[in-house]
């Protein structure tokens, strides 16, 4: 019975005092209360993180901001000819959208490529750039991986893989849900959503 006992009041005594009582005092735990000691309650309380105390300084003024230029306000697309850019620069780092025509006077190839122009900032939010390739007895190493007949425009994701093949012009509006779609890009959309 004695042990029950003991045990009771080892419980009690560790569960601390009840919720009516009020929080101890960090300055007076395990010290008894004496006179001097209220009176030093007057000044500040030490830093028990040990920090230095903070001063309010005047913060400096604000640099006038200039107002964003029209040049720095709209992105620019990366355009590059295929001549220029293999498939393995872009190797996880961006998506090739590969546009291609039998003559640079192509008015599908023409359409796309102000298409493309004039909805760069969504294509550049997506990691996006253009591929065109006009010329085909050049025989790019894009014409031989894609094999495209006339016009065609390819979408490649970061990984290499050819998502979407297309026989006519496409507005950015579909190319920019297209690869929304892609496995890759929903996971940079749920990684940009996480992180603050």
């Amino acid at each position: 019975m004695k042990l029950k006992f003991l045990l009771f009041a080892t419980l009690v005594a560790a569960m601390g005092p009840g919720r009516d009582a009020p929080p101890p005092d960090p300055d007076t735990v395990g010290e008894p209360a004496t006179a001097p000691q209220a009176a030093s309650r007057a000044e500040p309380a030490r830093n028990p993180a040990r920090l230095p105390p903070v001063t309010a300084e005047p913060a400096p003024p604000a640099a006038p901001q200039e107002p964003p230029t029209e040049a720095s306000a709209t992105p620019e697309l990366t355009v590059l000819t295929a001549a220029d850019a293999e498939p393995a620069q872009f190797l996880w780092q961006q998506r090739p959208i590969v546009v291609f025509a039998d003559t640079p006077g192509d008015p599908a190839f023409n359409e796309q490529m102000r298409m493309l122009t004039q909805g760069a900032a969504t294509l550049i939010q997506r990691d996006a750039l253009v591929i065109t390739d006009t010329d085909p007895a050049a025989n790019s190493i894009w014409r031989q991986q894609l094999r495209p007949s006339g016009f065609s425009l390819v979408i490649l994701d970061k990984d290499g893989q050819v998502k979407q093949r297309k026989p006519s012009p496409w507005t950015v509006r579909e190319i920019g849900r297209a690869i929304d779609r892609f496995p890759l890009r929903r996971q940079e959309m749920g990684r940009a959503a996480v992180l603050p």
